[in-house]
């Protein structure tokens, strides 16, 4: 770390402190040519991977871009923003994990529908339709027909057979 006083390359780190509810260390340095001391902070650079779109065009991931969509969706449907912005944070880490400098617009749609499920199904439906282009009302039905299959699926997953032997998963 070069001294923004008198620009020698060698500082020493005199205290460290977790800084930003922990997602930033706070270095206390001291120069050793001029014995000035200044403060630095270090955060990680979590590096986003770049989307490409479906005519191939690449652009930077942009979390605002997202956010607004799945606002949209949301719109005057009862989701606290805690939980939006939790969500969003889920897909953040996702794309983060992956662990690709880049990836497909479509991967992420799907990573939007699929916490959009979590969230409000009337959302979901909303943004399904604007996402796979919904031509007609055929393509709507069946899109909420697999919404309440896959719900009746859960359910029964979860519930308890009543009669020895004709359970979930039992073979008859």
């Amino acid at each position: 770390m070069h001294c923004p006083f008198c620009g020698n390359e060698e500082t020493k780190v005199i205290d460290s402190r977790l800084a930003g509810e922990g997602h930033q260390i706070r270095r206390r340095r001291e120069c050793v040519a001029c014995s000035e001391r200044f403060t630095t902070f270090e955060t990680a650079e979590l590096v986003m991977p770049a989307v490409i779109k479906g005519d191939q065009k690449r652009e930077p991931f942009d979390v605002t871009k997202m956010r607004a969509g799945m606002l949209k969706a949301l719109e005057k449907r009862p989701v606290p923003q805690e939980a939006l912005e939790e969500s969003i944070e889920r897909i953040c880490h996702q794309l983060r994990t992956l662990g690709e400098r880049e990836v497909a617009s479509r991967i992420v749609g799907e990573m939007v529908m699929q916490q959009l499920r979590q969230l409000d199904e009337v959302a979901y439906v909303r943004f399904a339709s604007v996402y796979h282009r919904f031509q007609d009302i055929d393509e709507f039905r069946q899109q909420l027909e697999n919404l309440d299959d896959a719900r009746r699926r859960q359910t029964a997953l979860g519930q308890l057979s009543l009669l020895p032997g004709s359970g979930p998963g039992r073979r008859k």
